[in-house]
This record gives C-alpha cells, sequence and structure tokens, in this order.
C-alpha cells in the first residue's frame, strides 16, 4: 500500500495537491468530497478553497440525506448538492472529485467525443458521459449527473464546467481523474495530427478480460 492512509480528509488533501500539480485544475477550481466511516455523512471542501492548499480543517461535514451541516465550520463547496446526489444515488461510491481540467473541457467546447487510447484508460474509465450544460451548484445539474451515474458510470463530464469523477476509494477516484485527462489530451493531440478516425476501437480481447472480472491492467 503506498497511497495515503489514514483519515480521507488527508487523502482529499493529498489529491488537491498533486491534480494541481499534474495540471488537471487551477487553484480552486474544482472540489473534493468522499464519505465518512459511517457511510451516512461525507467531507467536502469548503467553499473557496484552494486546491493545493488542503488541510483536515479545509473539509465541511456533511450529512448525506438532507444536508446539514455544523453551523460553526465554514460553509460547504457551491457544487455541494452535485456531490448528495451521487452519494444518495450510488451507495457504492465513496469519493467524489470535482475538477475543471483544460484537455476534458476543450474537448467538450469542440464538440469532441473522448477516446480512450490505453489499456489503462479502459480499466479506469470504461465509460465517460457527457451530461448537459446546466449552471453549475443548481439541483437541476446534481439530479442529471447522478442520473448519468445510477447505472455504474464513474466518469462524468459536465459540458462548458467541468467533470465529475466517482471512485469506490479516494485512491481509485484519483486514477481515474488523472486517466480522464491524460485521454483527453491524447484524443486532442490526434485531433490536432489530423488522425483522430485513425485512433483503433479498444482491443476486444482486453474488453473481454474486463467482461470477465479483471481487477488488474
Amino acid at each position: 500500500m503506498n497511497y495515503v492512509t489514514g483519515d480521507v480528509r488527508d487523502q482529499l488533501a493529498y489529491v488537491g495537491r498533486e491534480v494541481v500539480r499534474a495540471g488537471l485544475v487551477v487553484g480552486s477550481g474544482g472540489n473534493l468530497s468522499a464519505r465518512g466511516p459511517d457511510g451516512d455523512s461525507c467531507w467536502v471542501t469548503a467553499t473557496g478553497t484552494w486546491l493545493d492548499r488542503l488541510d483536515r480543517s479545509s473539509f465541511v461535514p456533511v450529512r448525506i440525506a438532507d444536508g446539514h451541516c455544523p453551523p460553526w465550520h465554514a460553509a460547504p463547496s457551491s457544487e455541494l448538492a452535485l456531490h448528495l446526489a451521487i452519494y444518495r444515488t450510488r451507495p457504492d461510491v465513496h469519493a467524489v472529485v470535482h475538477l475543471h481540467p483544460q484537455s476534458v473541457l476543450l474537448l467538450d467546447a469542440l464538440g469532441v467525443d473522448l477516446r480512450l487510447v490505453t489499456t489503462d484508460h479502459i480499466f479506469y474509465l470504461r465509460r465517460v458521459v457527457r451530461v448537459p450544460f446546466r449552471l453549475p451548484g443548481t439541483t437541476e445539474l446534481a439530479d442529471l449527473a447522478a442520473s448519468a451515474a445510477a447505472d455504474g458510470t464513474n466518469c462524468l463530464i459536465l459540458s462548458r464546467h467541468g467533470c465529475s469523477v466517482l471512485g469506490e476509494s479516494v485512491e481509485v477516484a484519483h486514477k481515474r481523474a488523472v486517466n480522464l485527462e491524460e485521454a483527453a489530451r491524447l484524443t486532442y493531440h490526434a485531433l490536432l495530427a489530423g488522425r483522430l478516425d485513425a485512433l483503433p476501437d479498444p482491443p476486444p480481447e482486453f474488453l473481454d478480460r474486463l467482461a470477465g472480472g479483471a481487477t488488474t491492467v
């Protein structure tokens, strides 16, 4: 085990630092959450936090059922409804990474579908679903995203806004976020080279392996 262990707030703080360092997001362009040990509440980044400067005090405890949080804490992210809707719809999800990655958003703005180029992309992302634009922070956006994730989809592109990547752990959600942006970058490179249509479909033998329940790439 070489990932951050222990408190999920420490794991989320690590994600924040790493996604900024990797160029997946600029400053405060996103928000993070994870279920608490009881499963009925979650920790969500406070509004206005910079993702590369998070510590345990940067997170707000929120009850998933009704969105209640203690009044003495800072206000949770303006995208709280998005996180809560996903947790209510998907009991298997234990972490939500919401970012504004540049390559993902550029492809969306251009109307270009993201391609899964490598076996890592295929393994971690499986499928990527685009959610139509709705105003950020609204229950309408939250409901659309949760509906798109209800069938087990873990990678959502929120049109002209960002992405929400889900995982059974913080580590898995982090890996999916990294692979989503890498897939977008490779797709864009193929587009620039005029070779987008030349990108092959996923190898059928690898898809068969995944269908058989493979747990590693």
